[in-house]
């Protein structure tokens, strides 16, 4: 049986000590991170894949947009 492609939004920030984490807002615990761009996205792929089989269903998504506030503190 032929799989489906299906695509998903991945939130994309660098931490503190460099590491570039990716989250994906409609995955419950899908997140990783990786040294690189290119090793951040071959983690992240590999953490939809296992959420997916957790979850047992794609949801579907709807990217609506990012919006940064600035806040004084």
């Amino acid at each position: 049986m032929k799989k489906k492609v299906h695509n998903f939004t991945v939130l994309i920030e660098k931490d503190e000590d460099g590491y570039y984490v990716g989250s994906v807002p409609s995955l419950r615990g899908c997140h990783t991170q990786g040294k690189t761009i290119d090793e951040l996205l071959k983690h992240i792929k590999e953490a939809i894949e296992l959420c997916l089989e957790v979850e047992k269903e794609v949801p579907k998504e709807q990217f609506i947009g990012l919006q940064q506030v600035k806040v004084r503190v």
